[in-house]
């Protein structure tokens, strides 16, 4: 499992993600200075407790599919006017924050 110290470097960027906007687990790994730590960072989300009332919703994959079995973040995400293209995944390329 994760460090604590990687845990709140996830949450502190989720929680800087826009309404209407979208990042992937690369990106945050990215962004918190472990590139090749996408999984954890899924990881992490999957074992977040939903009490939080962080973002998590806004966490997509590098293709822009959302979580299997979790149809609620299609739902949020729609509610916010995030753009998803006819195959079902989120139109990164007008949606998609670097942060």
């Amino acid at each position: 499992m994760a460090s604590k110290a990687f845990i709140d470097s996830v949450y502190s960027v989720i929680k800087r993600i826009p309404k209407g906007k979208v990042t992937t687990y690369g990106q945050i790994a990215y962004m918190i200075q472990h590139p090749k730590n996408a999984r954890l960072v899924g990881n992490v989300l999957k074992h977040t407790d939903r009490t939080l009332n962080l973002p998590c919703h806004r966490v997509v994959n590098s293709a822009g599919r959302t979580v299997p079995g979790w149809p609620e973040q299609i739902t949020l995400l729609q509610q916010e006017q995030v753009p998803f293209k006819k195959n079902g995944c989120v139109d990164l390329k007008q949606s998609f924050w670097q942060g």
